[in-house]
């Protein structure tokens, strides 16, 4: 049988034998249902069972049992006490690095592959790729990038018997290597599941994509995830499998100060943060420690605040990308509004490409000094 995931839920369909063990198939249902469940363990085999039910994944030689006893066996599941005795299943760190690589192939398998695994900036330098240009040689430039057939052209159009000079060196052009530092912002307020509509499960899969993107072919660069709702805090990289929407309202202003303090700490010239939202701002945490909170339209002294914030991140350097996955026009006007104040750039869409975007910003990001 074979799994696929689409926009309107789960759909299954024959597929012809081939070398692919029924274990693999089930472990790639079972890496998906991990993601949706949030790390639940029970109630992901609760699921596969079910499915099994409907589509009989599995046979009379292997069944859902013994699939479970492989995964323990192989070291993608292990036992943990309860607190009432009982044994319980949990995923493994190698289950964590599956579902961030399965996540990386599904959002950007398809896209183009980018060289080394190192990023370029529009300015050139001693160190880099090759630009293409030749320039003059120029005092602390390596002689190992000197063209030599270039620079005895130049000797010999002064005449075939000329010496070479220092004047008439040429060395290949390069782009300057940069690194870059991006802050992941994640609202995990309680609309990323209202209106019938699962927008946590995507955005969990980008930072997870995103976070194995960078660790395996960006390690220079670094990645810091925060998620928003009432307030903000950080997760790490191993956490992403297990991030939930809680009963919160949105406050952005918490999220963009933790974003702008992580990133001030950083020594990468190159700094950026990505929001991931979809509703409007309608929380802030006052001095004394409340919170002011209105869900009805957009609030001015919250939308101020959140530009002033916008405006700040601008001060110090560092552009604010949006990815607005609602439609509401009033809230297209409110991230306008914002990303101005920022001088930033913002995108408006629906969950589906979500990631590509992502993707494509942060590379496209990667090659000039922001």
């Amino acid at each position: 049988m074979k799994f696929d995931r689409t926009t309107a839920g789960f759909r299954f369909q024959q597929k012809s034998e081939d070398s692919t063990s029924l274990f693999n198939q089930l472990l790639e249902i079972f890496k998906e249902l991990i993601t949706h469940t949030s790390g639940d363990v029970d109630e992901a085999i609760d699921w596969l069972k079910e499915l099994d039910k409907a589509y009989q994944l599995t046979n009379e030689d292997y069944t859902i049992d013994d699939f479970i006893e492989e995964l323990k066996q192989k070291g993608y599941l292990r036992e943990e006490v309860a607190q009432k005795g009982t044994p319980q299943l949990k995923i493994t760190d190698k289950t964590e690095q599956a579902i961030r690589k399965r996540a990386l192939e599904q959002i950007f398998g398809k896209l183009r592959k980018s060289g080394r695994g190192q990023h370029s900036s529009k300015f050139t330098g001693n160190q880099g790729e090759f630009t293409g240009d030749l320039k003059n040689y120029q005092f602390g430039d390596s002689l190992d990038h000197v063209s030599m057939t270039e620079s005895l052209k130049n000797a010999q159009s002064r005449g075939f018997d000329s010496k070479l000079t220092e004047d008439d060196l040429v060395v290949k052009d390069l782009y300057y290597k940069t690194q870059m530092s991006t802050v992941l912002m994640i609202d995990i307020s309680h609309s990323m599941i209202l209106y019938g509509e699962d927008r946590i499960t995507p955005a969990k899969k980008v930072a997870m994509a995103l976070a194995e993107l960078i660790t395996t072919r960006y390690p220079k660069d670094s990645l810091d995830i925060l998620v928003f709702g009432n307030d903000a805090w950080t997760v790490k990289i191993k956490d992403l499998p297990y991030l939930n929407v809680g009963p919160y309202h949105t406050n952005t202003v918490a999220g963009l100060e933790l974003a702008m303090k992580i990133l001030r700490r950083k020594k990468q010239a190159n700094k950026q943060i990505f929001m991931i939202t979809d509703g409007k701002p309608s929380c802030l945490r006052l001095n004394d420690g409340r919170y002011y909170k209105n869900s009805v339209g957009l609030d001015d002294y919250i939308t101020n605040k959140c530009y002033q914030k916008a405006a700040e991140a601008r001060k110090l350097n560092i552009p604010i990308t949006s990815f607005m996955i609602a439609s509401d026009p009033y809230l297209q006007e409110f991230i306008k509004d914002f990303t101005k104040a920022n001088q930033g750039k913002a995108y408006y869409s629906g969950l589906k490409g979500l990631g590509e975007m992502i993707f494509e910003d942060y590379e496209q990001n990667r090659k000039k000094k922001l």
